[in-house]
């Protein structure tokens, strides 16, 4: 064999073992470290709106397995936009903020929570429905627990979590706390957000391919350059650090 062919052979070795280790770096970093999700649905309105890209600090609670005792930045806290698996489908993924604690107790009256019998301040809540549903055991849901819910200890170990648009949200009035386990990590950053309903995950080939199409010719007159590399919860953040926003 000729010293050409050794270094060409030794050339792509370099290049594969390089890739290699590429791979093997981007999956740790999404397992333990960040992951990418999109958001579909509109019920962290104004933070995070349908077709924002975020990538999810995974890191910041503790990485899963392990070394979750042992790696934590923080605990998670009142205030927190997490993402996490879906307690009635472990399978699906939702986006949340995080409103009450474990073993605090909440209450919601007239759209207005209560944690432990004090108000909490939330410069982040919109309300898209000026009506307000009584409190009456002959509503159905989700009308009943909507505007009037509790009072309610959260277990220890879950966690309270509540959307934004407060008239337009599934989440833990409905279906219940969120353990911790089942928390992935915390809403990082807004890395590209596109105005435009997004591609369908179970359309047939053909549609993705229509729609990939759309997005790819839109890009640039449907992309929100404003929202690029926006801090998740930087608007309000001021208004809940350390997650103690209750007002006296």
């Amino acid at each position: 064999m000729s010293g050409t062919e050794e270094s060409a052979k030794s050339t792509l070795r370099e290049y594969f073992e390089a890739l290699v280790i590429a791979m093997i770096f981007v999956n740790f970093a999404r397992i333990f470290m960040f992951q990418a999700f999109k958001i579909p649905t509109g019920s962290m309105i104004d933070d995070l709106l349908i077709g924002d890209h975020i990538v999810v600090n995974k890191f910041i609670y503790g990485a899963p397995g392990p070394f979750d005792a042992v790696v934590p930045i923080r605990e998670v806290q009142r205030g927190d936009i997490v993402v996490f698996r879906f307690p009635q489908q472990p399978d699906t993924d939702f986006v949340k903020r995080v409103v009450a604690l474990p073993d605090e107790a909440v209450y919601i009256e007239n759209k207005q929570v209560f944690i432990d019998g004090q108000p909490l301040e939330e410069p982040y809540a919109v309300y898209q429905d000026p009506e307000v549903f009584p409190r009456t055991a002959g509503l159905p849901e989700p009308y009943r627990s909507r505007d009037q819910f509790g009072p309610f200890v959260v277990p220890r170990g879950e966690y309270f979590v509540m959307g934004d648009n407060r008239d337009r949200s599934n989440d833990s009035r409905f279906w219940g706390t969120v353990p911790r386990e089942l928390i992935k990590g915390r809403a990082l950053l807004i890395y590209w957000s596109y105005r435009g309903a997004p591609v369908s995950p179970d359309g047939s080939p053909a549609r993705r391919l229509r729609e990939l199409a759309g997005v790819a010719t839109g890009f640039i007159s449907n992309t929100r350059w404003e929202r690029t590399f926006h801090i998740v919860g930087s608007d309000d953040q001021a208004k809940t650090r350390g997650g103690e926003a209750l007002t006296e």
